[in-house]
């Protein structure tokens, strides 16, 4: 301590690291610096001294830094995490130091969220996001003692149940799309597919014979830049799926009518032969019609895959086979991706396949393409000729 010109008294003191550091502040009294240098040395005692300049970094700019350095983040996370960043947590809290940030602040910024009409959902995404930015700066930077998101439930969204298809509505939206996608309607709902797993699918990844289909990459859509094709949501979506025997069947007779013979030709394209858009899958399959036929007016395309992963849950699969089957990951990911069974596959494709028989309700056979028409029409044109 040394008393300055003005009367005050400065504190000063090493660092673990040994360089000299001064108290953010001066002192009236002489006892108030000497009990500031007492709290200091016994925080880093407790191994709870913080750095003073690191914690001046600003929130805005280490949360940057967080996603960017941030590993194996797919494009589409990395550009969600943009969005909630600059939209609902820089304009009120960018500008704040690390250090000056407490769970009052973060109180008053989730509920200033809420008050401007950002649903539950979205706030909890929000929320998820800064915690996991403030986890860092504790565990791994060090720059904090404690995570100051500590509310309650803040990071648990209430969406709405979403509908679950019975046998017979999965089937009649399956006769009532186009058919050039009713294998796809199926495929997604019986092979538990996520939308850019069951449109990367290629000819290479489908084997009619084991009644098998490989996910092995997935189609994300990037703003500005397009479909781009990677690998699977996380380890775990690298998977076999086994399809019941009556799904089968269609996606072979799709091969054969809408697939050229290339290993590397998609299975699910456009009448053009492009990848297909999640934002035109409404305009090629007239989907809010066809659901407003089924009775589900409100359903999605992603809940065909939930509508899968109810149906195969009832069939008594252990949850390790089911998770499997589903491509989630979870802390446990690994073990339930390596040790479910293609036994267990088959027996839930196999137990899909008897409860269609039990309903009645089974795919249609029935011509569905322009290859299929033509080779009537080269049979009616021999026959007319003999």
């Amino acid at each position: 301590m040394r008393k300055l010109p003005s009367g005050r008294y400065q504190a000063r003191y090493p660092g673990p690291d040994g360089r000299m550091r001064n108290a953010p502040e001066t002192f009236s009294r002489k006892s108030d610096a000497d009990r500031y240098l007492t709290l200091v040395e016994a925080q880093m005692v407790r191994r709870e001294w913080v750095d003073p300049d690191l914690a001046k970094v600003k929130l805005d700019d280490y949360a940057r830094r967080w996603i960017e350095q941030r590993p194996n983040l797919r494009p589409r996370t990395v550009h969600l995490y943009g969005w909630l960043l600059e939209k609902h947590i820089v304009p009120h809290l960018g500008g704040t130091e690390l250090g000056r940030l407490d769970t009052p602040m973060v109180r008053d910024w989730r509920a200033k969220l809420l008050g401007n009409g950002v649903s539950v959902s979205m706030a909890a995404k929000a929320y998820r996001l800064l915690r996991a930015v403030l986890m860092t700066a504790v565990k791994e930077d060090q720059i904090l003692t404690r995570n100051p998101c500590q509310i309650p439930g803040a990071d648990q969204e209430k969406a709405a149940e979403r509908p679950v298809l019975t046998l017979a509505q999965v089937f009649k939206l399956a006769d009532i799309v186009p058919p050039r996608y009713r294998a796809l309607v199926l495929v997604t709902a019986f092979g538990c597919l996520r939308w850019g797993e069951v449109s990367a699918l290629q000819r290479q990844d489908v084997d009619p014979a084991a009644g098998t289909i490989r996910i092995r990459q997935a189609y994300t859509e990037q703003r500005g830049v397009g479909l781009v094709l990677g690998p699977p949501k996380s380890r775990a979506g690298r998977r076999t799926v086994t399809l019941p025997p009556a799904v089968v069947e269609v996606v072979r007779d799709h091969l054969a009518a809408e697939v050229d013979d290339n290993p590397d030709a998609f299975v699910f394209t456009t009448e053009s032969g492009r990848p297909i858009w999640r934002g035109n899958l409404n305009k090629l399959i007239a989907w809010k019609a066809s659901v407003s036929r089924i009775g589900q007016p409100n359903l999605h395309f992603h809940d065909l895959r939930h509508t899968g992963n109810t149906l195969a849950a009832r069939t008594g699969a252990s949850t390790r086979d089911l998770m499997a089957r589903m491509g989630h990951d979870s802390p446990q990911a690994a073990l339930i991706y390596q040790h479910a069974t293609a036994e267990a596959g088959r027996a839930i494709a196999l137990a899909l396949n008897e409860a269609m028989s039990t309903s009645q309700a089974r795919p249609k056979k029935r011509g569905s393409s322009k290859k299929k028409s033509k080779k009537k029409e080269g049979r009616a044109k021999s026959t007319a000729g003999d």
